[in-house]
């Protein structure tokens, strides 16, 4: 950790647009199109396997899954398993909803997980605090910022676009640093 470059950091914290960034118009982003499934390889929002598992995933998205290189992260990996631990062991649907979200986790081959290096991770907790200021985020905005932040810099390290349905997050994300790639879908 030693290298991470804090005269950068300083550079970078100084941003202030002295507004909050506005989502931007939709034909100003990248949305994913039926008739342009082949691309570069993706990185999988959380939101994907939900929407996947609740049945809200437009055929886009699984044209997309089925035609490109699927990789997942570590981060996706770490909300589901939050998801399992908040929910309710008395509600009759937990142990379907546990039964699914283990089915996804298990499917997700090890050449294809990815984890967050120390770089990321530091560079993300930087961006996060960023929106945080920027955006007034408070409470669990917060860590989801941060979540997102880490993902999207876990991409743009390993060259891959993220495939979300998070379109007011994200776009914010690719505002603050255009490097970035993201693709995004509306849910069914």
């Amino acid at each position: 950790m030693a290298s991470f470059d804090f005269d950068a950091a300083r550079r970078w914290t100084r941003f202030d647009p002295g507004r909050t960034l506005a989502r931007r118009d939709d034909a100003a982003l990248p949305f994913a199109d039926e008739g342009e499934l082949a691309g570069a390889a993706l990185l999988l929002d959380t939101c994907v396997y939900i929407d996947r598992m609740q049945g809200r995933a437009p055929g886009v998205l699984s044209g997309l899954v089925a035609t490109r290189q699927v990789n997942h992260s570590t981060v996706a990996v770490q909300e589901l398993m939050h998801a399992v631990g908040v929910l309710r062991p008395d509600d009759p649907r937990t142990a379907a909803a546990i039964g699914a979200i283990e089915r996804q986790v298990k499917a997700m081959p090890d050449h294809r997980l990815f984890e967050p290096d120390a770089e990321v991770l530091s560079r993300a907790a930087l961006l996060a605090g960023m929106l945080c200021r920027l955006q007034g985020y408070r409470d669990d905005a917060r860590l989801k910022a941060l979540q997102d932040s880490v993902l999207f810099l876990q991409a743009l390290k390993l060259g891959l676009t993220v495939l979300t349905a998070n379109v007011r997050e994200f776009d914010v994300l690719l505002q603050l640093v255009p490097t970035g790639r993201v693709l995004f879908y509306r849910k069914a």
